[in-house]
């Protein structure tokens, strides 16, 4: 699942192939942008900001988000006429940027625009401080979590207003961490700053491992866990078993209600859960 030590690596490769590079050809394949050719647009830079990707060819802006399933992958430059092997289905790409390093694939992604710099803003211009960022700024994202102090912490940590890069898993490993439950009121969470401490921490640790660990273990299966996805499993920590629900948010009705994963004996559940 894509959070923001994912897309963090995805900029980090693509960087490679593509950053100071001539784009030799673009292939957009989505209505809004099908007719678009960047080809001999240079790259200037490729980064990430939370859970988005920006590249910056010809002073525009490719913004692409991977929501749930997107990827984007690289694959070598064309040998005599001949390209490599897609690993994806060639029906979702959305886009095909090709240079003389690599051809690099945006599969499945949730959100694909072309959009000039100067209106870069409207792009990502709400979301707050990023866990991997150069930026980074735990003060404000401190700030910005308490201006909402009776939001559940389980919905304010996956709010990008707040702080960038948290996705599910790693909202639920925090909340298991810092022994609260996610529908704590974010007031009540008893040190706040350490929370967010431990956010930057997990996403650094991780933003270089090809799979995800929050509890120091192995980083696969059941073992890279403390309670994402293990509801009926015995906590790690004090053998309970682990439970699991759904937790909506009202500041955003159209959206689907997100799975959360806690032990009831470590993790406080407020009053009346």
């Amino acid at each position: 699942m894509p959070e923001g030590d994912t897309v963090w690596r995805q900029a980090r490769d693509l960087r490679v192939v593509l950053e100071g590079q001539e784009l030799l050809s673009s292939d957009f394949r989505i209505p809004a942008h099908a007719t678009l050719d960047l080809a001999g647009a240079l790259v200037s830079r490729v980064e990430s900001r939370g859970k988005h990707l920006l590249m910056f060819v010809g002073g525009q802006v490719i913004h692409s988000h991977l929501s749930m399933e997107g990827h984007w992958d690289i694959y070598p430059a064309p040998i005599n006429g001949r390209s490599a092997k897609w690993r994806r289905p060639a029906f979702t790409a959305r886009v095909v940027l090709q240079t003389e390093l690599a051809t690099a694939v945006g599969f499945s992604l949730g959100t694909l625009e072309v959009l000039p710099e100067a209106l870069l803003a409207d792009a990502v211009g709400h979301l707050g401080p990023d866990l991997l960022g150069p930026d980074w700024d735990s003060d404000q994202a401190l700030r910005r979590l308490l201006t909402e102090p009776g939001r559940a912490i389980g919905l304010a940590l996956l709010d990008q207003r707040n702080l960038a890069g948290i996705g599910n898993i790693y909202r639920n490993e925090l909340c298991f961490l810092s022994r609260v439950h996610p529908s704590m009121a974010v007031a009540e969470v008893p040190d706040l700053p350490r929370m967010v401490a431990l956010a930057k921490r997990l996403l650094e640790v991780n933003k270089d491992r090809s799979q995800r660990s929050t509890t120091g273990g192995p980083a696969r299966g059941e073992a890279a866990s403390w309670v994402y996805g293990l509801a009926g499993k015995p906590c790690k920590r004090c053998g309970a078993l682990i439970r699991h629900d759904k937790l909506a948010d009202p500041a955003f009705p159209t959206r689907a209600a997100r799975d959360i994963y806690w032990c009831p004996r470590c993790q406080d559940e407020p009053d009346g859960s």
